[in-house]
């Protein structure tokens, strides 16, 4: 297709849906809401999308990269009930959508400008980008990174720029990095890259629309689903993809703390955020550009926010497709197109969700693989402090997969159990979980639900139990003790066992069958994913009742180990 053949087709559409009334609705759940897919375009907007077309038909990316490919996602559209396909940017040399705005930016410069050289200020993918721009240019770059830049991105830059790019460390934060960039363009008469505030950056980003158009033509598809951290990439997409498909909604989606794009939208104008969260690094921006502000306030549909689960549960999703580990912000696309999807019920659709980057840092996994079950519920339960008391709240909560279990004597009356479980199999998660919370009230017991506690799941998880109640070793006011040395004693085994679903259920069944009148008095059980779960218990016991233990253990094929005068329990646990 010729640029005039395309232009001629942007006038007809744009002539189609003249006729179109004017609508603006606001979806539940959704921060704002534009629906400019079934408003007639303002001249304001036409003059967008025929600059920006022009702009992106002419880009140079493909001097420097190619075409990615746009997935069938089969494990996605059979949980969403929709046809989805990620648009895997993160296949690119530098694994970030940012090789093409960066390049075709410099790509764009003169050639008196690129003899005096382009610096840049990036943490992470931008810098990725202009590095290997400039080596595929042979021009000189300084990169200006924060001093506490993880150094396998520092060297990735070094590796990637060869020795034509510099790499200057300054500052404690991405603005004081970004000050003496600017610096160095006042005073050595570099030419900056931006990231994202630039019509080149933006129309180079916006060849991802242009592809997707391309590799599903013949498809209606429903939405698009973008990344916004300071919204180069939502702008261009944004941008191509109304001037040929108006009729397909282009929504961005941000991290719920680090939300910029949203908050400008509500207020119509560009808004400094005071902080930003650092999980999704990526996109964690304080103010949009004022460009990108201007392009998606006319063209895009709808922004999502998301929260941290969110995200990591996206990062798994996939995973499950693609065998591909997604940085944070990389996710961002397909946490926001799972989340309009489960909110507005849609089935049937054609969906899109940009993969945009994989430059995840190790560090970071074991944080994304504890919060990405997004079927798991992690509540408080308290049971009577009696023996079998735990076997009897597992048959109460049974089929559902324990992940976690954790529990220390405090009250010779009440237990406190720390406790998360998976979803039932063909149930939604909050159906799942209203009906066994319902269960297990009937049943007497008190519950807390603590998903969506950030304090529970950081923090007072890991410390439930510690010391035991001051009743369990001696008597204090007149109390009667629970362990009297002369008559019972705590003993404290670490065990293995294949993990398996309902692993955990049948160990407990099977050390209790043998004597049920033993007092389980320390119980800890996490599963993370390995092949043999680990559990801790103690055991309240008659002082002739050790060697019958011991004995019952040598017949059992679990693994085991007593860790009662481990100098780690009896410090923080005894």
């Amino acid at each position: 297709m010729t640029l005039l053949t395309t232009l001629k087709r942007v006038s007809a559409l744009k002539r189609a849906i003249s006729s179109l009334p004017a609508a603006t609705e606001f979806a539940t759940g959704f921060e704002w809401h534009n629906t400019s897919s079934d408003m007639p375009h303002s001249p304001s907007t036409n003059q967008i999308t025929s600059d920006y077309l022009v702009k992106v038909l002419s880009s140079r990316v493909y001097e420097v990269t190619n075409e990615t490919k746009t997935e069938y996602a089969s494990n996605l559209s059979a949980m969403l009930h929709n046809d989805v396909y990620l648009k895997r940017e993160d296949t690119h040399q530098v694994f970030s959508f940012k090789i093409r705005g960066a390049f075709n930016k410099i790509a764009s410069l003169t050639q008196e400008q690129l003899d005096k050289g382009v610096v840049a200020c990036s943490a992470g993918n931008h810098a990725q980008g202009v590095a290997l721009s400039c080596k595929k240019l042979g021009i000189h770059a300084t990169i200006v990174m924060p001093e506490g830049t993880p150094m396998i991105k520092v060297s990735s830059v070094k590796r990637l720029g060869g020795p034509t790019v510099k790499v200057l460390l300054h500052g404690s934060t991405y603005d004081e990095a970004a000050t003496e960039a600017k610096r160095l363009v006042v005073e050595q008469g570099l030419n900056m890259v931006h990231p994202f505030d630039d019509p080149h950056v933006i129309a180079g980003q916006g060849t991802i629309g242009m592809e997707i158009l391309k590799t599903l033509q013949g498809k209606a598809i429903d939405s698009i689903f973008v990344c916004c951290g300071g919204g180069g990439m939502l702008a261009g997409i944004a941008a191509y993809v109304k001037a040929l498909r108006p009729d397909v909604k282009v929504i961005g989606v941000e991290a719920d703390d680090a939300a910029g794009m949203t908050e400008s939208l509500k207020a119509h104008k560009v808004i400094t955020l005071p902080s930003v969260g650092l999980f999704a690094d990526g996109a964690a921006v304080r103010t949009v550009g004022s460009e990108t502000f201007r392009v998606c306030k006319e063209l895009v549909d709808g922004m999502v926010t998301v929260r941290t689960d969110e995200i990591c549960a996206a990062i798994k999703l996939c995973f499950n497709d693609t065998r591909c580990v997604l940085e944070p912000a990389g996710a961002l696309g397909i946490a926001g197109m799972v989340k309009y999807a489960q909110m507005t019920g849609i089935t049937g659709k054609t969906m899109v969700a940009i993969t945009s980057g994989a430059n995840m840092d190790f560090d970071r996994l074991r944080f994304v693989s504890e919060r990405a079950d997004s079927s798991e519920t992690l509540m408080s339960v308290s049971i009577p402090e009696r023996p079998g008391a735990i076997r009897e709240f597992y048959k109460v909560i049974y089929p559902r997969n324990v992940t976690e279990l954790s529990y220390r004597w405090s009250d010779p009356k009440c237990a406190d159990i720390i406790v998360s479980l998976q979803t039932l199999k063909g149930s939604s998660m909050e159906v799942d979980k209203e009906l066994m919370l319902h269960t297990l009230s009937t049943r007497g017991y008190k519950v807390h639900d603590y998903t969506d506690n950030e304090l529970a799941k950081a923090h007072t998880r890991h410390l439930a139990g510690g010391r035991p109640g001051r009743d369990l070793y001696k008597a204090i006011d007149g109390a009667t003790p629970s362990i009297n040395e002369s008559e019972r004693v705590e003993v404290v085994y670490r065990f293995e066992f294949p993990e398996s679903p309902g692993a955990l259920g049948r160990f407990l069944f099977t050390l209790t069958d043998f004597n049920r009148d033993w007092n389980i008095s320390l119980f800890h059980y996490r599963n993370h994913g390995h092949d043999y779960g680990r559990v801790l218990v103690g055991l309240l016991l008659r002082q002739d009742e050790v060697s019958d233990l011991k004995q019952f253990l040598n017949t059992l094929a679990y693994v085991h180990h007593e860790e009662t005068n481990n100098e780690a329990f009896t410090h923080f646990l005894k």
